[in-house]
This record gives C-alpha cells, structure tokens and sequence, in this order.
C-alpha cells in the first residue's frame, strides 16, 4: 500500500523555481509526474538591468512573478536562499529580492521551498562546488534538451532549484532529517527492510 505522503510526492505537479538576483532573475517551470518524470516547462530570466532604481526592480520582480504563478500555475515554488557574502549592502539587496519573490507567490498561496546553493548544486551534479555550466549541462542531460543559450545561466539556476525541490520532495527520505531520519525511515517501511 502507497503511504499518503508519497502519493502527493507522486502525482503530477508543476514547479517554479527562481534563482533571485537584482540585475537577473533567473526563474524555470518544470512538469513532474512520478519520481523520475521531469518534463522543461519554460525557461528564462527577468532582466533588471534596465531599471535605475532598486525599488523599481522590486516592484518589476513582483509583478512578473505574478504573472509567472497566474500563467503556469504552479503547485509549489523553489526558491534559492540568499548566500552570505562580503558586501553587505549587495546581501541585503539580494535578500529584497528574494522576498518580493517569495511575498509574489505567497500572494497567490503557492507554498514556498527555499534551498542553499550548494544544496541545489549538490543535488543536480553531485558536488556542491559545481559552477553555473556544469548545472545546465547535467540539466541538459536530465531533461533530454539539446541546449541552452549562454545567457540563459541565470535562467538554469532557476531551473536547478525547480529541479532539487523534485528530488527532495520523490526521496525515499523526504520529510525526514537528523539523527532521528533512519530510525524514522525503518519505522514507516517496515516493508522495505530486509533482515
């Protein structure tokens, strides 16, 4: 018998993530149906560039990830946590816009992961020290695509946490953390463990 839990984990689901950023918000959508079924929904990123003012970027952040969340739909959001830096004033910048982000989304009740960059990097190539190309080329491989642009590695990293929040919500050990995760496992699968 199927446990309730993996059921949900299971069932088809489709998943926006976003690698925030102030000049480029990198964000993918992907279709999940079972644990190794991962179809490219979209790709792309939101360019800030344009825009002089910080609070015009948070305000352009916002409203496209609005639209991202009405156009596709997506059951949750992947969202990569802010990493600690030197410069403090680029941290806080960064962190802004991960929160009118996530602030977009939960708007719209679309529930929120969050994942540390080496979590994500870890989980799509293995090592948690992989830079932005190795991520899209084992993307590349995961989801069948020939290719994507160069500029589109901001877009990847989105994609990379869209992809990690799959992995983690189709793991065997999904839900379950420290020491107590094994004993937990064993305890809720006595029909997989052979003694």
């Amino acid at each position: 018998m199927v446990k309730k839990d993996t059921e949900i984990s299971l069932r088809e689901k489709i998943i926006l993530g976003i690698d925030p950023g102030t000049n480029i918000l990198g964000y993918g959508v992907i279709k999940t149906s079972g644990k190794n079924n991962i179809e490219l929904v979209v790709l792309g990123v939101i360019d800030l560039k344009k825009y002089g003012d910080h609070y015009l970027k948070l305000k352009a952040i916002y409203e496209r990830v609005q639209q991202l969340v009405t156009e596709y739909l997506p059951d949750e959001m992947a969202i990569e946590a802010p990493f600690f830096g030197k410069n403090v004033q680029s941290m806080l910048k960064l962190g802004r816009a991960q929160g009118v982000a996530m602030a977009a989304a939960l708007s719209r009740d679309v529930p929120i992961f969050e994942y540390a960059p080496r979590k994500i990097k870890q989980a799509i190539t293995g090592q948690g020290e992989a830079s932005k190309e190795q991520v899209a080329a084992m993307l590349k491989s995961i989801l069948g695509v020939k290719d994507f642009e160069q500029k589109y590695l901001d877009a990847t990293d989105g994609l990379a946490a869209a992809v990690c929040h799959h992995y983690q919500q189709t793991s065997p050990l999904a839900g379950l953390s420290g020491s107590k995760g094994w004993d937990a496992f064993i305890k809720n699968n006595p029909d997989r463990i052979k003694g």
